[in-house]
């Protein structure tokens, strides 16, 4: 799906699922980068599975085009997140540089604690990453912080094929990438006002530039909290991801689909996404959303969602 994640292109190769990390520039990012640059520092695989594997899950067989039971990707787990974080980035306003010794404000490493996908008849994917952000100048850690995105999906009639686990994948990965990104820009924005152009206590808003605005007196920081140990999946992660409900940030937006009647197959951009209603954060853009009933004619239309807005669409189904 050439819109969703900004990544253009899914391409495979023999026996593993290959996702293209080639970056199409979101034409709804801010028009000027912010001071803050970040550079890119050490990402690690610290799986239990062992790192270096490209193996993340079991259910090959499942998967047309398949011929073993693995799922395996064509690339390094570390790879593929430092690429998607930095397009993620990108989009948000920094500038970000992949040279360890470039000249940046900030340095992002990143400790890969989890990233299964299981095909079987309902698909599972768990995506856990310990984000680290440091001051370059001092070394000071600035955020740190535990980012997991947990989900599951009925792959439909047509069942799986690479092209769409590999969609599945980078969706995925695209969403645990921008809760990171949130969370760092929030907390550098309060922390550095300066670096984005912003009074302290304020946030960016698309479309609007301000001149004027109160200045909020700034508490004394509370004594830091020990850093969370990971201990792994399922128990470890299963609360944090049930509580996280989609919704639209400043680099997403909010898709809401309902149907009449519900429980309609949705898909966005050829991808299938779940069940209607439906609540999925998507990036900016026009999309095309199809749903598809037993029984009732395929309904298809397509929708324009904005960057931090909420996009609702009724689509009535006939026989």
């Amino acid at each position: 799906m050439p819109s969703m994640g900004g990544m253009v292109g899914v391409f495979n190769r023999g026996d593993v699922i290959e996702v293209s990390t080639k970056h199409r520039p979101n034409p709804n990012a801010p028009l000027t980068k912010y001071a803050a640059t970040i550079r890119l520092g050490k990402f690690t695989d610290d799986r239990k599975v062992g790192a270096g594997t490209r193996t993340i899950g079991t259910g090959g067989g499942n998967v047309a085009g398949l011929t073993t039971n693995d799922i395996t990707i064509s690339q390094d787990v570390t790879a593929l997140v430092a690429a998607t974080m930095r397009n993620r980035l990108d989009d948000a306003g920094f500038t970000v540089f992949e040279d360890r010794a470039a000249n940046a404000t900030f340095e992002l490493s990143a400790s890969v604690k989890d990233m299964t996908l299981n095909v079987k008849i309902r698909d599972e994917i768990l995506i856990g990453i310990e984000l680290t952000m440091r001051e370059v100048a001092s070394g000071k850690v600035v955020w740190s912080g535990l980012v997991i995105e947990k989900n599951d999906r009925f792959a439909g009639v047509a069942g799986n094929n690479r092209a769409d686990v590999a969609e599945y994948l980078r969706n995925s990965l695209w969403t645990v990438a921008g809760k990171g990104t949130d969370a760092i820009s929030s907390s550098l924005m309060a922390a550095r006002p300066e670096l984005f152009n912003l009074t302290p206590g304020t946030r960016p808003v698309p479309g609007v530039t301000v001149y004027v605005a109160p200045t909020l007196s700034v508490p004394a920081p509370a004594a830091a909290a020990p850093a969370p140990v990971y201990q792994g999946a399922p128990a470890a992660v299963t609360a944090p991801p049930s509580s996280y409900t989609p919704r639209a940030t400043a680099t997403t937006g909010l898709l809401v689909v309902n149907t009449s009647p519900g429980r309609a197959k949705v898909y966005v951009d050829g991808v299938y996404f779940g069940l209607s209603p439906l609540r999925v954060e998507v990036d900016p853009g026009v999309h095309a959303v199809s749903v598809k009933l037993e029984g009732y004619k395929m309904a298809t239309e397509k929708v324009s969602v904005r960057r931090g807005d909420n996009t609702e669409m009724e689509l009535p189904l006939e026989r």
